[in-house]
């Protein structure tokens, strides 16, 4: 699995000579083969990088401190600097009204951003896999995300990179077994309480058995078609906007309104949602029926108009231009 390993950070340009790595690890199997396996690339020498290990106790089951110690326990062994925190993810989830995931997620992602910072870092591993990567094109589907949710996830995007993004879960588990990685299982992770455990455990099994038992197989060389095409439109979309952009700033971004009209649709949606994320940061909030009404808002151009999408976002067509603003 090594040599797969490294075959994906070629192909994806994930680790250059000189990078300093946070890698985040559980204990789990994926989390300590990524660790595992890029600790022997380290000391052969192939890539001139570094790293550290990121640790995150979410307290809600009883083995998380024995999870921890055995992360401390590898990284001792083999000189890693080590970094973990603790934190009631439940009671913060209760605090703030969102679920346990979800504020795991926030948690685990800020102290990774934390050790990068603290470390002067410029990378972040996550240990995603290729079954990973089907359920969540299996979960945005189900959610309507459109096109750009059959990409799944990505092995690079930003500062984060997935190494394991193309080995799936049998290759890691017997990985683990033939190098006695003896790596900590969460049981939680057989509980059908959360809808990736259901997809992991109820969905994908049944179309295993009764439809497709490459499915795993189908849905990543899906991803890889949509991604290629992706990338296209991206860049069309980017190109379009230069085109269109009359002035940007901090606080607003302003828009050809004649030239935006001129486009096609699927042009003008990714333009809204391109301009939204260039000014906040993210598009998250924006659904659908938002992109409908800033469409309609701007074919229809008389007069001066405006439209609050969000708290934060206003669209204001004036003078023959869109403005995006930000609406404090």
């Amino acid at each position: 699995m090594k040599e797969k390993v490294l075959e994906t950070i070629k192909k994806y340009n994930l680790i250059e000579n000189g990078d300093k790595l946070v890698l985040a690890v559980s204990g789990g199997p994926d989390s300590i083969s990524m660790l595992n396996i890029l600790n022997e690339i380290k000391k052969d020498n192939i890539i001139d990088f570094s790293f550290c290990v990121a640790h995150v106790n979410h307290m809600i089951r009883k083995e998380a401190k024995d999870d921890e110690e055995y992360v401390r326990k590898y990284c001792n062994q083999n000189e890693i600097d080590f970094y973990s925190k603790s934190i009631d993810v439940k009671k913060l989830a209760n605090n703030n009204k969102v679920g346990t995931e979800e504020a795991g997620r926030f948690v685990r992602y800020k102290f990774f951003d934390e050790i990068l910072e603290k470390t002067g870092s410029n990378k972040i591993g996550v240990a995603h896999n290729k079954n990973d990567k089907a359920e969540t094109i299996i979960m945005n589907m189900m959610r309507g995300s459109g096109i750009t949710g059959l990409k799944g996830i990505e092995a690079k995007r930003g500062k984060y990179i997935r190494p394991l993004i193309e080995c799936e879960r049998f290759e890691i588990e017997d990985y683990c077994e033939k190098e006695k990685l003896n790596p900590r299982i969460d049981k939680t992770n057989f509980e059908n309480t959360y809808t990736r455990n259901k997809i992991r455990n109820i969905v994908i099994p049944y179309i295993k058995k009764e439809f497709n038992p490459n499915i795993i197989e189908t849905l990543n060389r899906l991803s890889e078609l949509v991604t290629d095409e992706e990338n296209y439109i991206e860049k069309q979309v980017e190109s379009t906007y230069e085109q269109l952009l009359i002035e940007e700033n901090k606080k607003e971004i302003v828009l050809d309104l004649k030239l935006f009209n001129s486009e096609e649709k699927v042009i003008k949606s990714r333009i809204i949602l391109y301009t939204i994320t260039r000014l906040f940061g993210t598009s998250k909030e924006i659904a659908k029926v938002h992109i409908e009404d800033i469409i309609k808002l701007c074919g229809n151009n008389i007069g001066n108009k405006y439209l609050t999408p969000n708290k934060n976002i206003k669209i204001l067509v004036k003078n023959h231009k869109i403005y995006f603003m930000r609406e404090n």
